[in-house]
Formats: C-alpha cells, structure tokens, sequence
C-alpha cells in the first residue's frame, strides 16, 4: 500500500519505522512544525530524515493546499499517531481508505491527548493500544485492532509510553495488512463507556499530602517526564526550597504524624501522607540536579517534623 504517515512526537517513530521496513511504501512523513526559538525538530521528522524518507512540515493539513498534494500522491492509506491535530472528514477522504490511528489506551477509555499519563495517575493495572479508523470525533472511530498491555506499578508514565509505542507498531501493521487484503473488522465503540485524557498542566505537578500514599506515588509516575511532580520543603530558617519528587514509594509503618510532616531523616526521607508513608527515593532542589534522597540529606538540615507542602 501507498501510505502517508501523519506523526510528531515519539510515540510515532516506531511505528514508521515499522511500516518503512514493511513491503508498503511510506511516501511521506508529514510533522508538526517547530514552534518558539529554541524548538528542536520534531521526533518523527529526525527519524524520517534518517531513513531517507521525504518530509513535510505544513502549518495545518486542513487546507486545500495539503489536500491537493495528497492527492497528487495517490495515496491508499493515511497512518496517523502522535500528530497533535486533528483531521477533517474532507482531509480524510483524499486517499482511497482514508486514516486510522494509533492510540495508547483501551478505547473508548482515556480518549484525548494524554491517555498514558491518566492511566498511570488513576493507578491502572492495565492500558493498552487501540487503531482506530478515522472520523470526525476525538479518538472515536470504530476499532480495528486492539493490544491488551499491563502496567508494572513502579514503571512511569515516560517508560510505559516508551514500551507501548513498540508494541503498538506491531498493530499498526497488523492493521495495515488487514486494510490490504480486505480482512480489517472495524468495532463500534461504546460511547458510553468514554472517558477524557486531557493534556497535562504544570500546575497538576503540586503534591496534596493529604491524599494517599498510594495517589501520590502514581502522580509522581504519571508526570514522568513532563510536568514532574513537586513540593516544597517549609524550611525553619530561609525561604520555601522547592523539591521536584522524581521517584518515591510506599513505606510500611504506623502514621502517627500529619499529612506533609517529615518522620524520619536517617538515610531515609518519609514522608506522612492522608494515608501511609511515602518514602521519598530520588528529589531534585530548586537549581540543582536530580540526587537519590540520602544524597540530598546529607547536604541539609532536614528535620523529624519540618513540613512539605504547597510548592
């Protein structure tokens, strides 16, 4: 088949990949144009540079001009993930199968830009891939292929996208192929079971300590890498230092302390929450880097009862 993939961030590039090491001929990578000053070239469009695939960066493909060219090309099939727009019916209908997508959740669950994330802050046990053909409503085209994908419960939000991108070209192809020999079996979704994954703020980074251990440990995986969960230690002497919390996990004990009071500093750095301890395994101080707990304990004054909140 004759394919144009659709793709911008990271999650599409194995999925290129895949398809341009396939027996179907990728006959454009079409990106998201940088954007700001210090913006670096999208990930798809480094990876398709390097396969010697030609490029594209148009401002929108809802245009009349991108529709032309698609057109030209006499494409079969639109392959789009990762792209961060979202494509009209008429956009869709300038190749003969029009577009399917590559979405990392279990559809109609976590419909939006962000569905790892949620999955990993909501503390699910399970995710997976879904392909979708294309229509007009967000990420709720019937679905042609679907990958089941466990959640390992200290992996990030980062690491599991990373894992779910790889599989999901396996999909991706097993999708492609079905279009090709007539075989695909498109499954309406239930829309009633629809759930949203909107973007990320930085402002969802802010630990509550009153909330779980547990809740707490998935908000620290599900901002992984980006936004990053943070607190600030209120220190006796001086101003707030701010704490970015890149790794943390449950520790067994008695809470006898208030939510965001600090019950031991001895090599470990606990934490009391709304319910149970959170040790604190690696943290980053405004301005420095990211250091193991232990590392940063030595350096300060940290206190058994001193408090971690706002931030």
């Amino acid at each position: 088949m004759r394919i144009v993939v659709l793709g911008t961030g990271p999650f599409a590039v194995p999925s290129l990949r895949a398809l341009h090491a396939s027996q179907h001929e990728v006959l454009y990578a079409v990106s998201r144009p940088p954007r700001g000053r210090r913006a670096k070239p999208a990930p798809v469009f480094v990876a398709a540079e390097e396969l010697g695939i030609e490029t594209w960066l148009p401002e929108t493909v809802n245009c009349d001009e991108v529709r032309k060219k698609f057109a030209t090309l006499e494409a079969d099939l639109l392959v789009v993930c990762d792209y961060g727009e979202i494509l009209k019916p008429e956009s869709l209908a300038v190749t003969r199968l029009g577009g399917i997508n590559l979405h990392g959740s279990l559809l109609p669950k976590y419909r939006g830009a962000a569905p790892v994330q949620w999955a990993v802050l909501n503390g699910d046990a399970e995710t997976g891939n879904t392909v979708i053909e294309m229509t007009p409503g967000l990420d709720a085209g019937p679905a042609l292929g679907v990958q089941r994908i466990a959640i390992d419960p200290d992996e990030t939000a980062g690491e599991l996208e990373s894992r779910m991108a790889d599989l999901g070209a396996d999909l991706v192809l097993e999708v492609v192929e079905q279009l090709a020999d007539g075989t695909a079996e498109p499954v309406t979704q239930d829309k009633s079971q629809a759930t949203k994954a909107p973007r990320l703020t930085k402002e969802m980074g802010q630990i509550d300590w009153s909330r779980s251990a547990q809740e707490i440990k998935n908000q620290v995986r599900a901002l992984q890498p980006w936004p990053r969960a943070f607190t600030a230690w209120q220190r006796t002497e001086g101003e707030p230092l701010r704490l970015i919390v890149h790794q943390a996990v449950i520790e067994q004990g008695e809470q006898v302390t208030t939510p965001g009071e600090v019950c031991c500093v001895e090599r470990r750095l606990l934490v009391s929450t709304g319910q149970g301890l959170l040790r604190l395994l690696k943290v980053q101080p405004a301005g420095k880097r990211a250091m193991a707990a232990e590392d940063f304990l030595r350096g300060v004054e940290l206190r058994i009862g001193d408090q971690l909140n706002g931030g």
